[in-house]
């Protein structure tokens, strides 16, 4: 089934059947969520990517026992979604079903490609199999997710496979957090990988209450700078809403390279690209300016921007157009589910894309190594694609490493690039060497 922007997916009743003994009820279907529904309406069908790269070739029935063990126990990575034919609204429901595994489990024929290939083309080689999954869609007829594992050394892995979600089964988060439960620690096979968790001040500020509880004027002075903070919290509040709701209804970014030309049709087939970096240069460059690592994340991803911007201008000699003048803004998506309505959610949701320039996405990873059924990781890259926009960056940390993908439009950036790391690096060594001397 080929993704079509203009169209609703037509989603025909399901009927499944499946065996049960007598003393055996059958499973309730479930209604899906506003959430669930609303990445089915039309222009927002958007499905999840999560890229692995693999220290070894990876062992397929090893994969397929170690899904139908974990992974199917879940109840939406083993049900339909289906209409219900009894309800004339004709809401969906999640439906259990009978999963095999053979129907989901995608394994290329690389027989004819040769063992010593060069490793820029087999990086080319498995870009290209992952922008073309993004044509696709899964069969509404099974559970809407799907592996794709190929057997190719690159520059980046021993092998690679990619996990494929409807986003319909929950958000990256969740589907990240699911996903890694099938893993191992690779220091203890015996325990299950565990997620950075932001360390909370509220000990420490405990803590100098207590030192200074005898000081009335330490006291004075903290309830002055809390209040302060209240009232800054409350202005920048004010100002994000009035934004928000000022870009849902006439505010849009500059057109620039990046941006969506009115009238452009987005095309079927996005580019992805993935690179990795140290987290320990991350952590340098955070020392280095007094910032955070998602403040440098940031960073890196409008350096490289801004660098594209100016390198595709040049080329062009179009001098009319002011990059320091540029409004470039990006989207971080926050589930809606208790405020809005399925069509008000994805109405609001496609207003606010089209009039922005890119979604960013920062996703924690397991701060150690780990492996699926023996099989250690090399690195993790979540994407996706289907939503409204020609461009989207995501951020996953992995053990000692932080991996960029970058999901663009071919048709409006035709030559996407993840240069501008090693500059800021470059500028953050100057800076230190320059404070030692």
């Amino acid at each position: 089934m080929e993704r079509d922007e203009n169209k609703m997916v037509l989603m025909e009743p399901v009927r499944t059947t499946k065996k049960l003994d007598e003393n055996e009820e059958e499973p309730e279907a479930l209604l899906m969520s506003p959430t669930s529904r609303m990445f089915h309406e039309p222009n927002y069908n958007v499905y999840t990517l999560a890229i692995m790269g693999w220290k070894i070739p990876l062992n397929v029935d090893a994969m397929k026992a170690e899904i139908q063990g974990k992974l199917l126990k879940h109840p939406r990575f083993s049900s339909l979604q289906a209409v219900d034919e009894s309800d004339d609204s004709r809401k969906m429901k999640w439906v259990p079903t009978t999963v095999n595994i053979d129907d989901h489990i995608t394994v290329p024929d690389l027989k004819s490609i040769p063992n010593n290939m060069d490793s820029h083309l087999a990086d080319k080689l498995v870009e290209e199999y992952i922008s073309n999954l993004s044509t696709t869609t899964i069969d509404m007829s099974k559970p809407l997710w799907d592996l794709h594992i190929l057997n190719v050394k690159t520059s980046h892995a021993d092998a690679t496979c990619i996990f494929r979600f409807h986003h319909s089964l929950g958000d990256g988060v969740s589907l990240i957090s699911l996903l890694l439960s099938c893993f191992r620690k690779t220091s203890d096979p015996t325990s299950l990988p565990t997620l950075l968790v932001s360390s909370s001040s509220s000990s420490k500020g405990k803590s100098n209450l207590s030192n200074n509880r005898r000081s009335i004027r330490s006291l004075i002075w903290q309830c002055l700078v809390k209040l302060w903070w209240c009232i800054r919290l409350l202005f920048n509040t004010i100002i994000d809403v009035l934004l928000f709701v000022a870009t849902a209804l006439f505010l849009k970014d500059s057109q620039s390279p990046f941006t969506v030309p009115q009238g452009f049709k987005l095309s079927t087939r996005l580019r992805f690209i993935y690179r990795t970096i140290s987290l320990d240069d991350i952590k340098f460059i955070k020392n280095s300016t007094n910032s955070t690592v998602n403040d440098v994340i940031l960073g890196i991803t409008q350096a490289a921007l801004s660098r594209y911007i100016h390198r595709r201008y040049e080329i062009e000699g179009k001098r009319k157009f002011s990059p320091q003048k540029m409004r470039c803004r990006a989207n971080v998506v926050v589930n809606l589910r208790p405020a809005l309505g399925v069509q008000g959610a994805t109405t609001l949701a496609a207003r606010v894309l089209s009039q922005t320039t890119l979604i960013f996405s920062n996703v924690a990873g397991p701060p150690e190594e780990v492996s699926c059924s023996g099989h250690p990781l090399t690195f993790l890259a979540p994407t996706c694609y289907g939503q409204p926009t020609g461009l989207m960056v995501h951020g996953c940390s992995y053990a000692k490493k932080l991996t960029f993908a970058v999901a663009v439009d071919e048709g409006i950036i035709p030559d996407p690039n993840l240069e501008s790391f090693r500059l800021i690096k470059e500028a953050a060594l100057s800076k230190w060497r320059t404070k030692v001397d």
